[in-house]
């Protein structure tokens, strides 16, 4: 896993700032292989049920970039009790837990 210890806990703090503490996330995607260079962060974050799911992405965001440089985040939520996107599952296949 290619993520700096810091920004691992930057990740899990704007996650349960913006969905709560039972939010889960996993990285996928080229930084959970450690014989590649560079890439994005792709989360993907299994939350409770919300009605406002980009509203609460876009706080995540923001929590997250407060706390690292700005840089390109991707973020694919799969919400608890509902069917989750082809995306979601696909890439769930993979998905690392953060420690």
């Amino acid at each position: 896993m290619r993520l700096k210890q810091r920004d691992i806990d930057a990740i899990k703090a704007a996650a349960c700032a913006a969905f709560g503490p039972s939010a889960v996330v996993r990285l996928f995607g080229s930084r959970i292989r450690d014989d590649l260079r560079g890439g994005d962060i792709d989360l993907l974050l299994e939350v409770d049920p919300v009605d406002d799911g980009r509203s609460r992405t876009a706080l995540f965001r923001r929590r997250l970039f407060d706390r690292i440089d700005e840089q390109k985040v991707d973020v694919v939520l799969m919400m608890r009790g509902h069917t989750p996107s082809a995306f979601a599952r696909m890439v769930s296949a993979d998905a690392v837990p953060l420690p």
